[in-house]
């Protein structure tokens, strides 16, 4: 059974923020895992906001989404990774120190992390700092496709449309004539993103043991040679 959110006797809002960016996990990724942690977690997600128009874009420019978090202000934030947040070492640095200003309790789903502005300081340190590891690794990635280069497709907007629909036992038919899309379109998008296993909760979101502890212990210093 879901259940909302709480914080003492206050029902919190639960919103999903996914970011398209070539260089990483594509939106339908980031959708299926925060999905699979929403589920394992009893979460039920109130509001999804995939962002299709911030690649590459400083924070400055992304007025739609600095006006979202603003007004979800005290909710509780479902985000893959680090980097969905941003690119920008500065920016990321601004974004969390925002967050954590407007009372939000952020959920990371691959490190099955929670920070929250009660969080101790080296946790939300060692989360800006595999970030910065991220950025380094990808920038040195020069050949070969872009991990999570795999483009969105127009269904990515039914994609928990879809999986309560899988859930409810509807033919592929079914959902298809309901979305009013194309049949053979739908299958391919189904079995592309293992939407099956996904709404049986065959594909199974673990969470590590001492993950706060893990993030951590990642954190890397300056190598010296004295």
């Amino acid at each position: 059974m879901k259940l909302k959110v709480e914080r003492g006797f206050t029902v919190i809002m639960v919103h999903a923020y996914i970011r398209s960016d070539k260089n990483f996990e594509a939106a339908y990724e980031q959708l299926k895992m925060i999905n699979l942690y929403a589920e394992k977690k009893g979460i039920v997600i109130d509001d999804e906001f995939i962002d299709q128009k911030s690649q590459n874009k400083r924070l400055h420019e992304r007025d739609e989404v600095a006006s979202y978090f603003k007004h979800g202000a005290g909710g509780t934030l479902l985000v893959y990774d680090t980097w969905v947040l941003s690119t920008n070492m500065e920016d990321a640095v601004q974004m969390f120190s925002c967050l954590l200003k407007n009372r939000y309790e952020v959920h990371f789903v691959k490190q099955s992390v929670i920070i929250s502005n009660k969080s101790d300081v080296m946790l939300v340190l060692g989360l800006i700092d595999q970030l910065r590891q991220t950025l380094q690794e990808s920038s040195k990635r020069s050949i070969g496709r872009p991990k999570g280069s795999r483009s969105s497709s127009k269904f990515d907007k039914y994609h928990n449309e879809i999986i309560s629909y899988i859930k409810s036992d509807k033919s592929v038919s079914e959902i298809a004539r309901l979305l009013h899309v194309s049949r053979s379109s739908l299958k391919d998008y189904i079995e592309s993103r293992e939407l099956k296993e996904v709404a049986s909760g065959s594909l199974v979101h673990n969470t590590p043991e001492n993950a706060e502890e893990t993030v951590i212990n990642k954190i890397t210093c300056p190598v010296t040679t004295k």
